[in-house]
């Protein structure tokens, strides 16, 4: 008999033998087990090993072989609670972004999200570049480490002012360039400042980033420098986060005396400015952005391609000079070390060609068109519920409802009605001041289903206040 074959036989032997046994009895000795089988050593050695790798057996030295404790059924998981104490409490909240991120069902008119809808992407001059891209000679190389110096210099000139592409990091998208800016500019524990409302997917990078946001108040023209002013003073913070161009999710935008004023405010206490210019390609009418205007480097400059093209093209460019921008390149390097090559030679092709301003241009009329037609569907259908602003672009409006209206029970009535809106209290570090709804115009599959959609959210509204009370 070969030795193989005698493994193969001891190990079917005694998996009948387990079988008949309880977890943990203790199966015969190694001694016993050659006696009885009439193998050598080594035999018993190897069909143990096996038994052991199929989870069939434990072995401890020195006390020999044990049947192996009882796998969970299907659909049974191991207790892991274990891991809580090894985790700490070092939570990442995702659940604000998950709900922005994650699409309804097919019968639910979707007025939340942020990005185009597929009918105004440019999906098929997006995958032209790509091919044109994919072809040339060093498409599959390593790149820059810090981006294809073509695209720095792009993304600079967009930014305007005296910014070079020396001054540019290519990065994986807005989010990306968030993460980076908050572990590079702030140390955990400390205070960032951000408008209330803010974009969660801002507070969420920063909670992760271990950061502590502190509110500071907006009107109809944006963050208030005087509070921003006395923010800095009670906080001791060093980091200003702010969209100053159609802001997420009022749509405010900064005027450029008052963005200067920011500045100063920013300059007087050392601190950065982390300026999420996530909008500028979604309006006709974006002034003068903040790192145009500065000299100082409190700038940390963000500007992603994703809202203008596509979810999937994940990228962005983040532009900061000094020790600051260093830091940020560090930062890069070490999490992701590059973005792909053919990601960044696509957009480089994409935004060179004809079809960039072509689609700029089509984009704008289409959003205006719809913001136009959402809020005069809220007007009709829903008056109760008053915009913030009607904003000069961008995705959204913000709508603040009567002081009695559950917030809450809005949201999931008119989920449950077959419309989707974005509940407002994610947007807020601290307690809201009222019940609010962010709703967008650009998920919508045409201008017939937003009305449906602001329809169905006026019955949802309609349907709360005929509620009995409780």
């Amino acid at each position: 008999m070969k030795d193989d074959s005698s493994i193969v036989q001891l190990a079917a032997t005694l998996r009948q033998e387990i079988a008949a046994k309880r977890p943990g009895d203790r199966l015969p000795s190694s001694r016993e087990l050659m006696r009885r089988h009439g193998v050598s050593p080594v035999t018993v050695s190897r069909a143990i090993g096996q038994l052991a790798a199929e989870g069939r057996v434990v072995t401890r030295p020195g006390s020999g072989a044990f049947v192996a404790p009882a796998a969970p059924s299907v659909g049974e998981m191991s207790d892991l609670s274990w891991q809580t104490v090894a985790l700490g409490d070092r939570v990442v909240d995702d659940s604000g972004v998950t709900a922005l991120l994650t699409a309804p069902p097919d019968d639910v008119v979707p007025l939340t999200g942020g990005y185009l809808n597929p009918a105004m992407r440019p999906d098929r001059q997006l995958s032209a570049a790509a091919s044109r891209a994919v072809k040339r000679a060093d498409a599959w190389a390593l790149p820059p480490l810090t981006g294809l110096k073509e695209l720095r210099g792009w993304f600079a000139r967009q930014a305007g002012g005296d910014v070079t592409a020396a001054d540019a990091l290519i990065v994986s998208g807005g989010q990306a360039a968030l993460s980076h800016a908050f572990r590079a500019l702030a140390a955990p524990g400390t205070h960032v400042l951000v408008e209330t409302p803010t974009y969660p997917g801002a507070l969420a990078a920063a909670k992760a980033a271990g950061l502590r946001a502190t509110a500071v108040p907006m009107d109809r023209d944006g963050v208030l420098p005087d509070l921003l002013a006395e923010a800095f003073a009670v906080t001791g913070a060093r980091v200003f986060y702010c969209q100053p161009t159609l802001h997420n999710p009022t749509g405010a935008t900064l005027s450029t005396e008052r963005r200067r004023q920011v500045l100063q405010v920013a300059r007087a206490n050392n601190a950065f400015v982390v300026e999420d210019d996530y909008a500028r390609f979604l309006t006709a009418h974006a002034p003068v952005s903040m790192v145009a205007l500065d000299r100082y480097g409190t700038v940390v400059h963000i500007s992603s391609l994703t809202k203008i093209l596509a979810p999937s093209l994940r990228l962005a460019a983040v532009i900061a000079r000094g020790p600051a921008a260093h830091r940020l390149r560090a930062s890069q390097l070490v999490e992701s070390f590059f973005v792909a090559r053919p990601l960044q030679e696509t957009a480089l092709e994409f935004v060179g060609s004809p079809s960039w301003p072509r689609h700029l241009s089509s984009v704008h009329a289409e959003l205006t068109t719809r913001r136009d037609a959402l809020a005069a569907a809220m007007l009709s259908l829903l008056p109760e519920a008053e915009p913030h602003l009607v904003p000069r672009g961008g995705l959204h409006l913000w709508v603040r409802l009567p002081p009695h209206v559950d917030e809450a029970a809005l949201v999931e009535g008119a989920r449950r009605n077959g419309v989707q809106v974005s509940p407002g209290r994610i947007y807020y570090p601290a307690e809201p001041p009222g019940p609010r709804v962010r709703v967008t115009h650009s998920a919508a599959t045409h201008l017939a289903e937003l009305t449906e959609g602001v329809r169905r959210l006026a019955e949802a509204y309609a349907g709360l206040s005929e509620a009995p009370a409780t």
